[in-house]
């Protein structure tokens, strides 16, 4: 490499050699006839010269043959080379083209590459000069551009001390079955992230007549509202189109154009057009069923039947899928995908899956977009998966359910203690202690497996003047005297559908840190406040889509946080405080929580100043009041039993749960029947002289579970009603329970309010 600049300068003075080699002769002959030089002077100067010449003539000449040797293997090879080539020196000369860069630009020789390229895609020479850099690093190098004819591929490939081979390699738009969007019969183009048509497919531009650049030259009336029926401007006027919108590398967005469903001037509608489509799609009905699916989509996921829910499909979403739907029909998912696993696969496949809003024959509906994204999960999962996080997941569900049934028999016989027990005994502040920590423990436990996306949230429409108002004498013990804590409500705060216990550990997180990050003492203000955003919101690599939101802010007056160090809050055990303070957990639960919720969490912060986070939540409108929430936690002392409730069939294989469920049943007025396994409860049912109301199991127990014994049971006892308990998460239940009708789930640890509350409700 340090011979070629040498070589460089050697090729281009070489042809003016022959001067020094004159002048060398000139000198010697003045030397010999003039009598006033001095003949050894002019002797010495000229053999420097004639040396000079000959050291110039012998370095051009060495590379020159190689080159020459070189030159003529790249042509025999890139010669036919469909791909249009070309070989340039280093200063961009073109020296050799291949017959397809004749075919498309004809003979260039003597011009540059970047006068050729300039006709094909604007300003070629930055990109030019960057490519060679990184080939001359590297030896090879490639950019995908858009131009206007399409995508191509530039590469670079650096020949040593001969120069630069270039390939400009044209590339399908998107393949499907071996067919680029050209080739296919449904009018699309390519629109870049600023709105500029990058790409028109031969069918779009019969339609339209010519090659348009902007959108306002297709669409009558603008933004593009993908899923929807619209308006274009065609040759033969106006055309009423189904607009889909699929979006693609480098912000680019594809848009496909369909035949509208029936509309007066709409063209005839080609019903092989959605099958051919290059891009898989699934159309569901409003409630997530499975209307139709093209061919791109089968050869993804196979061919599941008509009729099949998106949630009996895919798994993984972390919260109920009729959720999802519902902000997709509301708009609040654009450009939101979610990641999910195909459940009928064996081994672990995942797809991003994309919802749009439809409207066909006015019908509101869902379009589904797929991308295969298995290599993507595993290549996030490798990054993500520290040995400290296996170690948690190990935990949470290693030790989850056992955990939970000590938690629940703790707590289940303190609610019992408490029942014999007033205020004024001795013993009630120490069981309230007990039964308190005890529901910490349940806490910790839940947000480990909500932290991993193993717990499903419970969400419920909730006022969060209320939630916070209840959380407040709770805060103010956390803050201490010291700090000062407010709270600012929007008097006309909408409604929002979350998780109340995980909604305020969120909060009780953030109030922490806002705490000690003022070791001194200070202000902390929670204020709420509706938001409208008319656009997209893009922020933190997020982007929050246009809609109604509710906005919770906690503000402190704090040491603030470095930019250095703002990015990286959110993830797991990194911590601000130092060691023995924190465990780096509390934001990225919070963050996780938010997430699964739907909602968005963001930092502002300024060293010094103090740190403001801002949750968004989307608005929810209630259709109309919610069923009353189950029973509080701790159950109120003295309680009166009501008598002849029901007849309850409790299966537990675990006798403590099993002894503090039966008394609390008891209690409550229920005739109890108790097994611990359910060969047990079956043998049990065998006589038929036996009424029971509601089955009560476990879901995990050795032997046959919980949700093949009930359905053995419902044989012959269809009507009676279930309640399933486990201190796993519902969703590994989900898929059972949606085929045993009258079910509920109840996850442990629960308290005596929360088992007597749901057997009621099943019987009423």
């Amino acid at each position: 490499m340090t011979f070629e600049p040498l070589g460089r300068t050697a090729d281009r003075i070489a042809p003016r050699a022959i001067y020094l080699a004159g002048t060398a002769a000139a000198l010697c002959l003045a030397g010999w006839a003039i009598p006033s030089v001095p003949p050894l002077v002019a002797y010495a100067v000229a053999g420097a010269m004639a040396a000079a010449a000959g050291l110039i003539a012998l370095i051009a000449r060495r590379p020159s043959g190689g080159r020459d040797g070189l030159g003529a293997q790249l042509a025999g090879f890139i010669d036919h080379d469909a791909a249009p080539s070309f070989t340039t020196d280093a200063e961009g000369a073109i020296r050799f083209q291949n017959r397809a860069a004749v075919e498309r630009f004809g003979t260039r020789g003597g011009q540059t590459l970047t006068r050729v390229l300039g006709e094909v895609f604007a300003s070629p020479a930055a990109i030019l000069h960057r490519l060679q850099t990184r080939a001359e690093a590297t030896g090879v190098a490639h950019e995908d551009l858009v131009t206007r004819r399409g995508h191509v591929r530039l590469a670079a490939h650096h020949l040593d001390r001969t120069g630069i081979l270039w390939r400009l390699e044209e590339m399908a738009e998107r393949a499907a079955g071996g067919r680029g969007a050209e080739s296919i019969s449904l009018p699309m183009l390519t629109v870049s992230k600023s709105g500029t048509i990058l790409f028109m497919n031969e069918a779009l531009r019969r339609v339209i007549g010519e090659r348009v650049r902007t959108l306002d030259r297709i669409f009558v009336d603008l933004p593009v509202r993908p899923g929807e029926e619209q308006d274009i401007t065609a040759a033969s006027g106006r055309l009423r189109v189904l607009v889909a919108d699929v979006e693609s590398a480098g912000g680019r967005r594809e848009i496909f154009l369909l035949p509208a469903s029936g509309r007066p001037g709409a063209p005839p509608r080609d019903p092989t057009a959605f099958d051919h489509l290059p891009v898989a799609l699934l159309r569901l009905s409003a409630r997530g069923e499975l209307r139709q699916l093209n061919r791109a989509a089968r050869a993804l996921i196979g061919e599941p039947a008509e009729g099949s829910a998106l949630g009996a499909m895919f798994e993984g979403l972390g919260r109920p899928v009729q959720d999802w739907l519902a902000d997709a029909l509301a708009g609040r998912t654009e450009n939101r995908p979610e990641v999910l696993r195909l459940r009928s696969e064996a081994e672990d496949r995942y797809f991003q899956v994309m919802l749009s809003r439809t409207l066909e024959d006015g019908q509101p509906g869902l379009m589904a977009t797929l991308t295969d994204a298995t290599r993507m999960k595993s290549l996030e999962a490798q990054f993500v998966q520290s040995q400290k996080m296996q170690a948690i997941g190990q935990l949470a569900g290693g030790v989850a359910h056992d955990f939970n049934n000590l938690l629940t028999a703790i707590s289940g016989h303190c609610d019992l203690l408490l029942l014999r027990h007033d205020k004024s005994d001795a013993d009630y502040a120490d069981l309230i202690q007990v039964s308190q920590n005890a529901n910490r423990a349940a806490s910790l436990v839940g947000q480990l497996l909500a932290f991993s996306r193993k717990q499903t949230l419970k969400p419920a429409t909730l006022d969060l003047r209320d939630t916070l108002s209840d959380l407040t004498h709770l805060l103010n013990r956390l803050v201490g005297e010291r700090t000062e804590l407010s709270l600012a409500h929007d008097p006309a705060l909408r409604p929002i559908r979350a998780d109340k216990r995980q909604l305020e550990q969120v909060i009780m997180n953030l109030v922490v840190n806002a705490r000690d990050a003022m070791p001194g003492g200070g202000h902390i203000q929670i204020s709420t406040e509706n938001a409208h955003l008319g656009s997209d919101l893009r922020r933190d690599r997020a982007t929050v889509p246009a809609g109604d939101y509710v906005v919770v802010r906690v503000a402190d007056q704090g040491e603030g946080i470095g930019p250095e160090r703002i990015d990286k809050i959110f993830e797991p055990f990194y911590t601000t405080k130092r060691p023995g303070e924190g465990t780096g957990l509390g934001l990225s639960m919070a963050y996780g929580i938010v997430k699964q919720t739907g909602g968005f969490i963001f930092c502002d912060s300024v060293p010094g100043q103090g740190t403001t986070f801002s949750l968004f939540f989307p608005a929810h409108e209630a259709a109309g009041e919610e069923a009353a929430e189950p029973a509080p936690d701790a159950p109120q002392p003295r309680r009166a039993a009501r008598i002849g409730e029901g007849v309850v069939l409790l299966v537990e294989d675990e006798a403590p749960v099993r002894a503090f469920a039966s008394r609390a049943l008891k209690m409550r007025g229920f005739t109890v029947i108790e097994a611990e396994n359910a060969e047990e409860a079956l043998r049990l049912l065998a006589d038929r002289a036996l009424a029971v109301d509601v089955f009560v199991t476990d879901v995990i127990m050795p032997g046959m579970d919980g949700p093949t014994w009930v359905r053995e049971a419902l044989k012959e006892r269809p009507d009676t009603r279930v309640v399933f308990v486990s201190g796993y998460s519902e969703e590994s239940l989900s898929e059972d329970r949606d085929r045993i009708p009258n079910s509920v789930f109840l996850p442990k640890p629960f308290s005596l309010g929360e088992l007597t509350a749901t057997v009621q409700n099943q019987l009423h």
